[in-house]
């Protein structure tokens, strides 16, 4: 359900659990960290999702009525390795945020050098309604966006629409169509794979020392220490039980 495509120095990510609005699993996570770990020679990524969303965050279904809520943690240290990856990639990472980017789909723009959407798309973290923290994500949300609006999102559980997203940075080019999104993202790429390897590297690891990674494993840990009852409680009642 992760789909890695190579085209020349290009890689191309894709989410591609369509029926399921590309909701993300612990095996997929799996997945998705090792296609931005294992880059190789790769000199531009792009991740995408198939379908009429991007990504609408985790299955939370997975592992359902489990009292210690096992795949929600594997879940949530999934998504910090894989934004961890991204980060790391001595290449330029673009991601095509069509649609939604819901929760963990949202978190993952964190991992982004350039986030592009289009018109339609919705932006937030709505499981804060249930008693999951979305903190594992504020260390690289708060770079994006700034502490005001970092503290907004993630305490808020509504959705922002894409002129809010640009206007705050939390994208960087808004379009027209979810196609014009997928298109342009690889050009995006591919534009960027074409500049001075050396020089491009040398600047993105440049970029990586000035950012708060060292905060990553304390963000994680408070998501995994916020999860106990209620949240249980909460995903029981409004998730699992419907």
């Amino acid at each position: 359900m992760i789909r890695v495509e190579d085209e020349g120095d290009v890689r191309c990510i894709t989410i591609a659990r369509p029926d399921k609005r590309n909701a993300l699993t612990t095996d997929m996570l799996a997945s998705l960290g090792a296609a931005f770990e294992k880059t190789g020679s790769m000199r531009a990524c792009v991740l995408l999702g198939e379908g009429p969303v991007f990504c609408a965050g985790f299955d939370l279904h997975e592992g359902a009525h489990d009292e210690r809520m096992s795949a929600l943690r594997d879940q949530l240290r999934g998504l910090s390795r894989t934004i961890l990856a991204m980060r790391s990639l001595p290449c330029p990472v673009v991601v095509g945020a069509h649609g939604a980017a819901i929760a963990g789909g949202c978190a993952l723009l964190g991992g982004a050098d350039l986030v592009l959407a289009d018109r339609g798309a919705r932006f937030g973290y709505p499981v804060v309604r249930l008693g999951i923290s979305p903190a594992i994500t504020a260390p690289f949300l708060r770079q994006r966006v700034g502490d005001g609006a970092a503290r907004a999102m993630l305490l808020d559980p509504g959705l922002i629409d894409a002129e809010g997203a640009l206007r705050i940075g939390l994208v960087d080019e808004v379009l027209d169509s979810a196609e014009q999104v997928r298109h342009a993202a690889v050009a995006r790429a591919c534009a960027l794979a074409g500049k001075p390897g050396v020089a491009e590297a040398q600047t993105r690891r440049w970029c990586s020392v000035l950012e708060p990674v060292e905060q990553a494993g304390e963000a994680l840990q408070v998501s995994l220490d916020a999860i106990g009852r209620e949240t249980f409680e909460r995903m029981n009642r409004e998730v699992w039980s419907r």
